[in-house]
């Protein structure tokens, strides 16, 4: 029991992340893909977070003294910055993906009327189908 409380915030982020797996290949509309990508995406940023917190660290900021030079105490413990710097980027990323995730269903719902992949699938399938026809009228009758 001990083993599974220690870790809990490694539980959520698998929790969270078979989460965000399963919406994204259970569901067809397209804006819940992006939300299940989403959700996904939390879980790792979750997961890289919670490395890179060191337990009793502090931030790693060396005081100086009066002439410029770095007084570093090798007996504190200081956390990792990078994860964190990291996760900001990841972010700002994440944001840009997903406003282009978002702006193209936006120019599918214009040409498909639709946002459900099933349909959009179906109607790509019937205007194939009806090229393939046309196609073969006009080499007269021979496909």
């Amino acid at each position: 029991m001990e083993f599974i409380l220690g870790h809990l915030n490694y539980w959520f982020v698998i929790v969270l992340m078979m989460t965000g797996l399963y919406i994204v290949i259970s569901r067809g509309n397209l804006v819940k893909k992006i939300v299940g990508l989403n959700v996904f995406q939390v879980s790792v940023f979750m997961l890289y977070i919670s490395i890179g917190k060191v337990t009793g660290g502090t931030a790693p900021i060396f005081p100086t003294d009066l002439q410029g030079k770095i007084q570093i105490d090798p007996t504190i413990v200081y956390s990792n910055p990078l994860p964190h710097v990291l996760i900001l980027t990841a972010i700002v990323v994440g944001i840009a993906t997903t406003s282009l995730g978002l702006a193209l269903i936006v120019r599918i719902r214009e040409e498909y009327n639709t946002i459900e992949e099933q349909d959009i699938l179906d109607q790509d399938a019937a205007t194939a189908h009806a090229e393939n026809l046309a196609h073969g009228d006009a080499m007269g009758g021979r496909a």
